[in-house]
């Protein structure tokens, strides 16, 4: 079942939150010394990725078309309002605001490396190893996050479970269309790429800046397109 390792990654999510929510009283002091902590490590986490791209400059033009495409439409500011739109239908109670929490936990669950070699290992080869393991990760960060951001980070699960099931479906045919070395360049550059995002997150969390990480998104596939164009046509940068 292709998809097993997507599903497990959204019920442990589902699963920290519910617990976070039952350790709510946790005090404050604690909670901005944790969400801090967590804040150092995914930034660390985030250099760690950066430091494996082979072409940095390919990094750099992604984050920045990326970012053009998504300051254009406004993505961070669409998901805070479909956060803001599941907080008036649900109501924070105190805890949180449901927007802030979606997002941000949407942002570190989603961007990265392990959600997208995860599912294309849980769809080409059937093997959810890394995904269980994103999913042990993802399972006390969401614990950790909903004792300070609140309910709201429990519906990040499902467009988790959208985005990794949908990488998941692609890879049972991407072997039929996809070389093998132009994946393997894909990868590494995605992974610096989405490196920086996490650094990006990392520093939000650690309430050092504010950005925008939602709009540095599409540099994801901007990543894609410039690989297959080097791959391709021989472009070097």
């Amino acid at each position: 079942m292709f998809l097993l390792g997507t599903l497990v990654n959204g019920l442990l999510i589902i699963i920290g939150t519910l617990l976070g929510k039952m350790l709510h009283r946790i005090p404050e002091s604690m909670k901005g010394t944790v969400m801090h902590a967590i804040g150092l490590a995914v930034m660390v986490l985030g250099l760690q990725m950066g430091f494996k791209s082979e072409n940095f400059l390919i990094v750099i033009l992604s984050l920045v078309f990326g970012t053009v495409i998504g300051e254009y439409f406004a993505l961070e500011d669409k998901l805070n309002k479909l956060g803001d739109w599941l907080e008036s239908k649900i109501g924070s109670k105190g805890q949180g605001s449901i927007s802030q929490g979606f997002v941000t936990a949407t942002l570190i669950f989603v961007i990265g490396a392990m959600a997208i070699i995860g599912a294309l290992d849980s769809g080409i080869r059937g093997d959810h190893s890394v995904l269980y393991t994103k999913s042990i990760i993802d399972g006390f960060t969401s614990l950790i996050l909903t004792t300070t951001l609140g309910i709201g980070v429990l519906f990040s699960a499902f467009p988790v479970m959208l985005y990794e099931g949908l990488i998941a479906l692609f890879a049972t045919q991407i072997d039929r269309f996809v070389p093998q070395l132009l994946m393997d360049s894909f990868i590494k550059e995605m992974t610096a790429t989405g490196g920086i995002m996490i650094f990006a997150i990392g520093l939000n969390l650690t309430g050092i800046t504010k950005i925008r990480v939602a709009n540095l998104l599409p540099g994801i596939v901007v990543t894609g397109v410039i690989v297959s164009v080097v791959y391709f046509y021989g472009v070097y940068f």
